[in-house]
């Protein structure tokens, strides 16, 4: 049976890229430092997804040919490594660096072990530049001149899982239970492979992943936000993303900030995508971002201002491209100002932790300290200048 090791058994990991291949013939074998949940993967060898539809009842999906590997045993994940058909990774930008020297170490057996045979690592992280990022840090891990780029396919990705934060209630039953959607579509890097494309129904292996990526970030992200944004703004007791774009005009408005990012993407990338597929693409998610058996949060998807008002995201991101191409973003920028009084809390009545470290320390700055500290806009350039300017006033 071929072999797929996932670093990271959370949410994307186990539901998302572990259930794809899973299901398709292999045995997984994930990574995790959390040790209740490697023993609670180790004992049953196998877990539940239930998949969340608004027009039918849910499906559980048991997936099994699974076990796991704790973490800190360098030892026994570099063997893993070295012997495995793929790896993925979904762990999340913070805790990569501490999956590099392990990463290298199977890298480097593996090359020993098995010459010729090249390890393509799927890189399910939704961040610019995956691969060069992965590149430089393996390289500064590997011996000097190791032919990294002959024994190692980097492929990034563009992940438009959706999955909501469980529960206590659900997890106090099964604390392997993950909720879904039915989406299951893996877009990926075709480029980046060295060796032959896994044998998965929905993987769709595309020419520009960059134009993907940035259709993730400034399409799906930002219309995700904005529905969280607007509907704590217009109704600050709202739990639920379905429940706020049942708000009067906020779907309109959420469609057409998603819009104006999708004209700006066309403008950048001709050859990829066209504004006819974009537009589907905007009326598909809209009808998952309003999938009430979901039970999606404004809280989870508003959460960490820092992060997503920073100026590659997806919202700052899609107004610079759009400022770029000499395009409307006022909508966007109306997300941005509801942003700043984003007060959402989760099932405890808890702020995210960033966030009340952006309210004690960015709120008071105002609008303009904000743009220029956290959204990283520069008056000093042109168009920063402009879109500094629309955004205040």
């Amino acid at each position: 049976m071929p072999t797929l090791v996932q670093f990271g058994a959370g949410n994307i990991g186990r539901s998302f890229i572990g259930q794809l291949f899973a299901t398709s013939g292999y045995e997984v074998i994930f990574i995790d430092v959390a040790k209740p949940l490697v023993e609670a993967i180790n004992a049953r060898r196998e877990y539940n997804i239930v998949i969340k539809r608004s027009s039918a009842a849910d499906e559980v999906l048991t997936i099994r040919n699974v076990y796991a590997l704790d973490g800190n045993d360098h030892a026994a994940v570099a063997e893993a490594v070295a012997d495995t058909d793929y790896v993925a990774t979904s762990v999340g930008l913070g805790a990569l660096p501490h999956i590099f020297p392990v990463l290298a170490r199977g890298i480097e057996l593996r090359a020993q072990r098995y010459p010729g045979r090249p390890l393509d690592i799927i890189i399910a992280e939704n961040i610019h530049d995956g691969a060069r990022y992965f590149r430089q840090s393996l390289e500064e891990l590997l011996p000097p001149g190791f032919p990294l780029a002959e024994n190692v396919g980097l492929v990034e990705t563009s992940i438009g899982k959706m999955v909501p934060i469980m529960r206590k209630e659900d997890l106090a039953t099964d604390p392997l239970l993950l909720f879904a959607e039915e989406y299951n579509e893996l877009i990926v890097d075709k480029h980046g492979f060295r060796g032959l494309l896994p044998q998965i129904p929905t993987l769709n292996p595309v020419e520009n992943i960059k134009a993907y990526v940035d259709r993730k970030l400034f399409i799906h992200n930002l219309g995700h936000a904005a529905a969280a944004y607007f509907g704590f703004s217009q109704s600050p007791g709202t739990r639920y993303i379905w429940q706020a774009l049942e708000l009067p005009g906020l779907a309109s408005k959420v469609r057409t900030a998603m819009r104006q990012s999708a004209a700006a993407l066309v403008r950048e990338y001709p050859n990829d995508l066209t504004l006819a597929s974009l537009e589907g693409h905007i009326d598909d998610l809209l009808r998952r971002f309003a999938n009430k058996a979901l039970g999606d949060t404004i809280y989870r998807v508003g959460r960490d201002l820092y992060r997503k008002l920073a100026r590659n995201d997806r919202l700052i991101g899609a107004i610079l491209l759009a400022a770029r191409h000499d395009l409307p973003y006022s909508v966007i920028a109306e997300a941005v100002r509801a942003a700043i009084s984003f007060r959402a809390v989760d099932e405890e009545g808890r702020l995210y932790p960033r966030d009340t470290e952006f309210i004690a320390n960015e709120v008071p700055k105002g609008l303009a300290g904000i743009l220029r500290d956290v959204c990283g806009l520069r008056e000093s350039d042109v168009i920063d200048r402009e879109v500094i300017a629309r955004i205040l006033y």
